[in-house]
């Protein structure tokens, strides 16, 4: 499971930072669930744009984890404006989830 990002080394605190956010139906977190998919940064604007999915486009909490995702990153850096986008393509699979994840979802 890989996030792509334009900044590795902000990709990589956000990252740390979105362990926190958690599916409370899996308890599982978005990372590795394999539900971020892109973390970009523009330092000039000061903004981040975050792509992530769901398990399914009809996920009861997707707004609730979008919100927490949103509201993490705000949390870390406080001086950008951070952007959620909801993505389906490519669509989501079990593929995705972390050896982690995969471990904590079959113990």
């Amino acid at each position: 499971m890989e996030v792509i990002s334009n900044n590795q080394l902000l990709a990589t605190i956000a990252i740390a930072a979105l362990y926190d956010v958690y599916d409370p139906e899996l308890g599982l977190n978005v990372v590795d669930l394999g539900l971020i998919y892109q973390v970009d940064f523009d330092e000039d604007a000061k903004k981040i744009d975050a792509s992530m999915t769901l398990t399914t486009q009809f996920c009861p909490m997707g707004e609730s984890l979008t919100r927490n995702v949103q509201r993490v990153l705000e949390e870390v850096f406080s001086d950008y404006l951070v952007e959620v986008q909801l993505v389906f393509h490519p669509a989501w699979n079990a593929d995705r989830i972390s050896a982690e994840g995969q471990a904590f979802l079959n113990h």
